[in-house]
Formats: C-alpha cells, sequence, structure tokens
C-alpha cells in the first residue's frame, strides 16, 4: 500500500514579495495622483500661485534687490563666522586649558541657541540694554557669523585631526614653527577636505538669513523672504512667496550640486592618501 506524502505548496518568494510590494506603492500613488487631479481646484490654484500680472511686477527688483541682498548677507556672515571658526577650532585643540574652556563653552551656546535669538538679542536686546546701535548688515553678519562658527569650528577641527600626522613631523624636521606648520601645511590640507561640509554650512547661512525680516528694513534693504511676504500682503498671492522660493533654489541647488562634486573628488584624494 502506498501513501501519497502531501508536498508543502510553496510560498510567495522573496522577488515575488519585493514585486508586490513595489507594485502596491505604485497603486497608491497612481490612485493619488489621479484623485488630485480630479478633486484639486485648478483654477483657483492657478490664481493663488501662478498669477502671471503679480509675477511680472516681480521683476526685476526680485532679482536686482531680494536676491542680491540674500547673497551680500550670506557671504559677510560666512566670512565673519568662518573667521572666527578657524580661531576656536585651534583653541578647541590647545594645550591651554583655559583656552579649550572657553572654545568648548562658546560653541556648546551657540549650537543650542536658535538663530532666531540671537538675531533679537543684536537686533533689540543689545541696543536697549547697552544703547548700543548696529546697523541691519552688521546685525546679520554677527548673528549668522556667531552661529555658523559654533558648526564650523567643530568640522574644522575635525579636517585638522584627519591630516595625517607625518604632515607634521615632516614640516617639523625641515625647521618650521608650530605656528608656521599650521598655516601653510595643515590648514590648506584640512580646508581641502572639510569643503564638501563647509559648502553645506553655506546653505544653511543663506536660509538662515531670512531671519532679518525680524529687523525694520527699508524696501532697499529687502532680502528674499521679506521681499516675499511684503509682496504677498500688497497683492493678496501666493504668487511671490512662490518666486521666492525659486530665487533661494537658484542659489542653494548649485552650490549642493559644488558639494557633491567636491566631495567625490575630495573623498577620492583622501582614499589614496589614506592607501
Amino acid at each position: 500500500m502506498t501513501t501519497e506524502i502531501e508536498r508543502p505548496k510553496a510560498g510567495m518568494g522573496r522577488r515575488q514579495r519585493a514585486r508586490l510590494n513595489l507594485g502596491i506603492q505604485y497603486a497608491v500613488l497612481i490612485v493619488a495622483v489621479v484623485a488630485l487631479v480630479f478633486v484639486a481646484d485648478w483654477g483657483q490654484i492657478g490664481r493663488a500661485f501662478f498669477n502671471v500680472e503679480v509675477a511680472k511686477a516681480q521683476f526685476p527688483d526680485v532679482i536686482t534687490t531680494a536676491l542680491l541682498n540674500t547673497v551680500v548677507y550670506t557671504a559677510v556672515g560666512f566670512a565673519f563666522g568662518l573667521a572666527l571658526a578657524v580661531l576656536l577650532a585651534l583653541m578647541k585643540m590647545s594645550p591651554v586649558a583655559p583656552y579649550r574652556w572657553l572654545a568648548t563653552g562658546y560653541i556648546e551656546l551657540f549650537r543650542g541657541l536658535p538663530a532666531l535669538l540671537v538675531f533679537i538679542a543684536f537686533g533689540y536686546g543689545l541696543p536697549i540694554a547697552f544703547g548700543v546701535k548696529f546697523t541691519n548688515l552688521s546685525t546679520v553678519m554677527l548673528s549668522l557669523g556667531l552661529v555658523g562658527a559654533a558648526y564650523m569650528a567643530e568640522t574644522i577641527r575635525a579636517g585638522i585631526q584627519a591630516v595625517p600626522k607625518g604632515q607634521v613631523e615632516a614640516a617639523r624636521s625641515l625647521g618650521m614653527s608650530s605656528s608656521r606648520t599650521m598655516i601653510t601645511v595643515v590648514l590648506p590640507q584640512a580646508f581641502r577636505i572639510i569643503l564638501p561640509p563647509l559648502t553645506n554650512e553655506l546653505i544653511l547661512l543663506t536660509k538662515d538669513s531670512s531671519l532679518i525680516y525680524l529687523l525694520g528694513l527699508s524696501v532697499n534693504q529687502y532680502e528674499l523672504a521679506k521681499f516675499g511676504r511684503g509682496a504677498l500682503n500688497q497683492y493678496q498671492s501666493l504668487t511671490p512667496i512662490l518666486i521666492a522660493g525659486l530665487c533661494y533654489l537658484i542659489i542653494t541647488i548649485p552650490l549642493s550640486r559644488v558639494s557633491d562634486l567636491l566631495e567625490r573628488k575630495f573623498g577620492g584624494v583622501r582614499t589614496k592618501e589614506a592607501k
């Protein structure tokens, strides 16, 4: 008497499950898009976001004033922050303990504070408390620079520590002093390593420059966020906000691509040096 043994049915394979999950995700996306197409009031959306007459009224001021001021505010803040960050990084690596304590305290303080509070402090707090009046340009330079320096200092310190010690030993064996070795040998190599994260910090400062809207600005001092907000109130349309956002992308997208290129280029250099 022979008994047939039932073989267990083969379950769905891993590839089949992956394809099924992918198909479900595409189906959900298609349903959402179709629902949006039929449910959305495209006429109202067009009037709110793509008002051609309102868009025309933003030019050329959105470029010649708002975009230009945004670039200037970011540049002065980044330059001041970078110089301060180099000093802080060197202080944090100093053998003198009080220097390390001061640098660490500064970095922890300004990394923990919102940039908004720093803008308020320089724009309103210090003038009220001490009677010191800052120009808008100096306010944005100090506010962006002080906050950005706290982040860039750690990046620079990591870059300095990433430079091979053999480079320092070789420079010292040639009779270079510690300071000259740092300036002519270590820092150039460190900056080559940290260029990508510094570029990302520049992008963040570009967006943080919008906080200057808290200050009383004249029309020729408007940056993109303030310009877009003023035009929004004037025209009761979201089109100026959309244009301001596109102008931010004109700045940030090329910077992001530059950061990616630098990371690929100098990342390869670091890999070869490590070998």
